[in-house]
């Protein structure tokens, strides 16, 4: 497809032809790191509870039962919500909607810290997964519309090296957090989710700045 700046580009999910080297550079090293990091960021969210809750459950006096109830429901508004998710997403484009699934899925985490009943910690946890809901997806769908299907495997295999990144930094990083316990009246846990949550809402605010929905619309790959 020839866009209006005069750069050949070609789109969308069945793209197979040649890009040029200098043009796969320039598309990679604008997205796959900014990726890599709100992945980083998802994957956080998703498991720190299972770190707060070394501190949480004796806080809140919730039992073995109670805290594995309120992890796993994550899960269950995760899957009822994915595919509609990633409809919305395909119509007002990738860069609101993942954005608003960021910032959404960032205040949620953040009040987790509010917990105080395992009623509300059930409610939260469900509403996350709804939250978080479409973000995997959807940016594998996104990177479909920027790499031909030549390279995709490689753009959404350097994607998902968030994952064990994330296991190496999780643990230390949360760790750290925890031994905030007592500052400003606070627990160790609730500083968790409150300094891994945030990052969320940041960075999704910045996703509608730094992402283009398609690359027809990308000033940053007119030629210099």
């Amino acid at each position: 497809m020839q866009r209006s700046n005069g750069s050949a580009y070609a789109v969308g999910p069945t793209a197979s032809v040649q890009i040029s080297a200098v043009t796969l550079r320039k598309v990679t090293w604008r997205l796959i790191p900014f990726l890599f990091v709100l992945y980083v960021i998802a994957w956080l969210d998703r498991v720190n509870v299972g770190f707060a809750g070394l501190q949480m459950n004796t806080d809140l006096g919730f039992s073995s039962t109670v805290f594995g109830f309120g992890s796993g429901i994550f899960f269950l508004g995760y899957c009822l919500f994915e595919i509609p998710s990633n409809i919305i997403l395909e119509r007002v484009g990738a860069r609101l909607w993942i954005s608003r699934i960021m910032v959404t899925w960032g205040l949620i985490s953040a009040s987790l810290m509010f917990v105080r009943t395992p009623a509300v910690f059930y409610l939260l946890r469900f509403l996350l997964g709804i939250a978080e809901a479409g973000f995997f997806p959807g940016v594998i769908y996104y990177l479909s519309l920027w790499y031909p299907t030549a390279h995709r495997a490689r753009a959404i295999a350097a994607f998902m090296t968030a994952v064990p990144v994330t296991g190496l930094i999780g643990g230390p990083l949360s760790g750290a957090l925890l031994e905030l316990d007592g500052l400003h009246g606070l627990a160790g846990w609730q500083w968790l989710f409150l300094l891994e949550g945030l990052p969320a809402v940041i960075l999704g605010t910045s996703v509608l700045f730094y992402l283009e929905d398609h690359p027809e619309t990308a000033g940053w790959l007119a030629p210099p």
